[in-house]
């Protein structure tokens, strides 16, 4: 463990010994240090609140003066079992105790009267914690599982000083005023509804104004690299995706199958024998009770008991990925090396079965569109392509204010039976990763065990404005998929060739990206982005008139604006632009009325003073058309 990983572990145990002195018939489960602090999972009849909080965190600071010291004592299975029990927590302890290997070695740390089964490593003494905090209560599922009984997850944060746990407190205050779940329900960009489905997202009409601008902006692009746009259908046979491998590797996180089903009243209405119908419904109940047991994850009936050629129901599912849909439409015509580079894109939304506990606003949800493509090109063209892709990242990135970002190579985990295909495509495949990442100019980590399951990947990951990182655009290079699916082109040598596939998406899922936007300008966008750009306010309503001409002027020039009818004072109208983050307000007396202006105030640098209706809106034009960033007055 790191030095700082150390010290949130060794504040999850002085959580866990603090929240033994006030409730002492609490049972334990785990208090793992996490990328940003740690947490405890506890099981307790009392419902802990904020104010629990404030005293367990008193509870906390009593422990760290007390100095004591973390001792790691190594025992054997049996005498870790009786130390479990005899402190009464056998509930869960036991549990984690049998999920080590029979050939590791087991061990406690203890720090006063506190001792827990765990690994370590720990800091030498409690008096080490002085800079941590409580944050949160939520609740976790034993083992993640939705099956097992929910418990209370305590979080926190800890690090080496003040002044930096107050830097980290203060990014949160941050966050929290820029929560894109707050801010979409407020500017009226995004609905979810109950009767609808979590995790399923409602684009209002501002809101489909930012995704259709990010559409356009990107299709802009691909139209300069010569791409070819696909619509592919949101549902594919369950075959498809064996065949691509999706199916397994990812079905505990896709939605069910769904076969097409057959009554008793169709099968005696066909006129079969009363054998007949009971061996054909042998199997409908066979294929419906692995549907089952592809949810439960249960395997008390499994696939293997239909026969092979059995044809009674026919398996559909709705697409986690858009890679096999795409493959379809390559394979569906003969190519040659002439043909090729073959790019297909598509704004392709697939479906995703997340744990309700785990779905958060836009960034995690059970629906989705990717803006896909799926190149298909000779292996020589690799590396040119894969330049293509990450230059069309980049140019993404940085005209989104997002120049602040790292490069992650995932590659495959040698020990791991989760990846596809042959080791020497692997290699070349890893080699052609990494010689791209090269030419970004950025640090960039390799990462083994983050590959997809067919093929190496390169992830940007974004920091927004208050330093919070996010995986976003991604590309990855495949040889395995089209051997899977037998993919071939005619090479000059007139012979079948097998072409190399390259994924990429530089959003990533736009509902994510969205949602990761909203956060990073905190509703602020720029004009060009801005569902209203421009909002016109008058000192009286006798001036409307005039208001209605210069929207109709803004209009005509294809730039989203209002006006501003109320009665309200002047103030009270500039105000509730301030409120709705609309880059631009036009203020209109009787004296801008005479000389055909306006007064301009800008949300980011406030009064731009006074200017005609035309140069204004050509002013407005070029920020829009050029997609400026807006610069913030100084």
């Amino acid at each position: 463990m790191s030095p700082l990983e150390e010290l949130r572990h060794s504040a999850s145990h002085v959580l866990a010994t603090a929240i033994l002195r006030l409730w002492p018939d609490a049972k334990l489960d785990i208090g793992p240090p996490t990328e940003t602090g740690f947490y405890y999972d506890i099981d307790l009849e009392h419902k802990f609140t904020a104010d629990d909080l404030v005293k367990i965190e008193a509870e906390m600071k009593k422990i760290a003066d007390e100095n004591q010291p973390f001792l790691r004592k190594e025992v054997s299975r049996d005498e870790a079992t009786e130390i479990i029990k005899a402190r009464g927590q056998e509930r869960y302890k036991l549990g984690r105790l049998a999920d080590i290997p029979a050939d590791e070695k087991i061990s406690f740390y203890q720090n006063g009267e506190f001792i827990d089964l765990c690994a370590g490593t720990h800091v030498r003494y409690s008096s080490k914690l002085k800079a941590f905090k409580l944050l949160s209560i939520a609740g976790a599922y034993h083992r993640g599982d939705e099956k097992n009984k929910q418990l209370q997850r305590i979080y926190g944060t800890a690090f080496p000083t003040k002044d930096e746990l107050a830097a980290y407190l203060e990014q949160l205050e941050q966050a929290k005023l820029r929560d894109h779940r707050k801010l979409g329900k407020d500017l009226k960009l995004f609905v979810i509804d109950e009767d609808v489905g979590q995790g399923l997202i409602l684009w209002t009409p501002r809101g489909s104004i930012i995704r259709q601008e990010l559409q356009d902006f990107i299709g802009g692009e691909l139209r300069k690299q010569g791409y070819s746009q696909v619509f592919t259908p949101h549902i594919g046979k369950l075959e498809l995706y064996k065949t691509s491998g999706h199916f397994p590797y990812y079905k505990e996180s896709q939605f069910s199958p769904v076969f097409e089903n057959e009554s008793l009243a169709k099968v005696i209405h066909e006129g079969c024998s009363c054998a007949e119908a009971f061996s054909r419904l042998e199997a409908v109940s066979a294929r419906l009770a692995s549907q089952v047991n592809q949810r439960t994850g249960r395997e008390t009936i499994t696939p293997d008991r239909v026969k092979p050629d059995d044809q009674l129901l026919d398996g559909f599912m709705l697409k986690p990925m858009n890679c096999p849909h795409h493959i379809k439409i390559f394979a569906s015509q003969p190519h040659s090396y002439r043909d090729l580079p073959v790019r297909l894109a598509e704004f392709g939304t697939v479906y995703r079965w997340e744990q309700s506990g785990e779905l958060n606003g836009l960034t995690r949800v059970r629906g989705f569109t990717q803006d896909d493509a799926h190149l298909f090109c000779t292996e020589e063209q690799v590396a040119a392509e894969v330049l293509g892709c990450l230059a069309l990242v980049k140019i993404v990135l940085s005209t989104l204010g997002m120049a602040d970002y790292r490069v992650r190579v995932g590659l495959r985990d040698p020990d791991s039976n989760k990846y596809t295909g042959d080791s020497a495509n692997w290699d070349k495949a890893e080699h052609a990763c990494r010689e791209a990442a090269k030419t970004l100019g950025v640090p960039f980590t390799e990462e083994p065990g983050e590959a997809a399951f067919y093929g190496p990947k390169i992830d940007f990951v974004i920091k927004d404005v208050i330093g919070r990182e996010w995986q976003l655009g991604t590309v990855q290079v495949d040889y395995n998929l089209p051997v899977r699916f037998d993919l071939s082109y005619i090479g000059a040598d007139n012979q079948a060739h097998r072409p190399v596939m390259i994924h990429r998406a530089p959003f990533g899922s736009m509902e994510r990206f969205c949602g990761v936007l909203i956060e990073h300008f905190g509703g602020d966008f720029p004009a060009w982005l801005a569902p209203e750009q421009v909002r016109i306010v008058t000192i009286s309503d006798k001036l409307n008139d005039h208001a209605y001409g210069v929207l109709n002027r803004l209009k005509a020039e294809g730039l989203r604006a209002s006006v501003d009818e109320h009665s309200d004072k002047l103030g009270a109208k500039i105000r509730r632009g301030e409120l709705d983050k609309v880059p631009y307000t036009l203020v209109i007396g009787q004296k801008e009325a005479d000389a055909s202006s306006v007064s301009v105030r800008s949300r980011a640098r406030g009064d731009e003073g006074v200017m005609t209706v035309e140069a204004y809106v050509e002013k407005l034009k070029t920020e829009v058309s050029t997609k400026a960033l807006p610069a913030k007055k100084v």
